[in-house]
């Protein structure tokens, strides 16, 4: 059995240069964190854990949400900055006074792409807030639905609009199954999460006076299961990343040379 050497394996682990990489590396952090949160949550609700409390998973939410921010920001400057990317990689060197300068954010409300990530920029926002606010204790009905559950539901709408723009721009059509194209299943996964936050969110209200424990059940098991289908895209972004840098040493991993993006 032929074993890669050391510096294959990191070549094909480590790939700072690639702004993929460091979107899917974000990205599986925040959906890691949303992910446990979920879980233990889980367990606060069907009585099996004492050592935490609700305040503490609120807190593994917020910081998730801070990764998810952040992944999104990378998303949207990506987005807006497709065309001078483009070049920079297939140009092996440029001038000053050829280099396009980058966009921060940019307008592009034609490109499919771009609006995608500006939506899934502003839900990702929105869930910064509510799940601040989620920390906060003692807060009456009224208080936790529009401080916490307004947000969430906006912005699981956002999520769930931008998810479907980036599958329809990968499948170049409303809908197709192409399950053996990788990218395709990074977005049909993303998706699912998002549709999964979406009943996470449509069942997370408050109604006063009342609690209905099986619905918050649910509504966490859906969280859950949405923070899953973004770790499993994450995770598939940096297997896309690698097979890009790999290809571009001539599909080889074994091969240290590193051409230029």
């Amino acid at each position: 059995m032929t074993q890669l050497p050391s510096h294959a394996v990191l070549q094909s682990i480590w790939l700072p240069a690639k702004l993929n990489w460091w979107i899917g590396l974000v990205f599986s952090t925040g959906s890691l964190l949303f992910l446990t949160a979920s879980i233990l949550s889980l367990f606060l609700l069907s009585g099996m854990a004492t050592v935490l409390d609700l305040r503490q998973t609120n807190r593994l939410f917020f910081f998730g949400s801070i990764f998810f921010t952040f992944a999104a920001y990378l998303q949207l400057y990506q987005s807006a900055n497709t065309d001078s990317l483009w070049t920079a990689s297939k140009t092996a060197s440029r001038t000053a006074s050829t280099a396009k300068p980058r966009k921060y954010f940019g307008w592009r409300p034609t490109d499919i792409g771009w609006l995608s990530s500006v939506l899934q920029f502003i839900g990702t926002l929105l869930f910064n807030v509510n799940t601040f606010n989620a920390m906060s204790s003692d807060l009456p009905w009224i208080q936790l639905d529009v401080r916490v559950w307004l947000p969430d539901l906006i912005g699981s709408l956002l999520f769930l609009g931008s998810g479907y723009l980036a599958f329809a721009e990968t499948c170049h059509s409303h809908w197709r199954w192409r399950f053996r194209d990788l990218s395709w299943r990074i977005v049909f996964s993303n998706l699912l999460g998002c549709l999964a936050f979406m009943a996470a969110a449509l069942t997370a209200f408050s109604i006063p006076e009342t609690t209905n424990l099986d619905m918050q059940i649910f509504s966490m098991v859906m969280t859950a299961i949405g923070a899953a289908g973004f770790f499993a895209g994450a995770i598939m972004m940096l297997t896309e990343s690698t097979s890009r840098s790999n290809s571009k040493r001539g599909e080889n991993p074994m091969n240290p040379q590193v051409i230029p993006d």
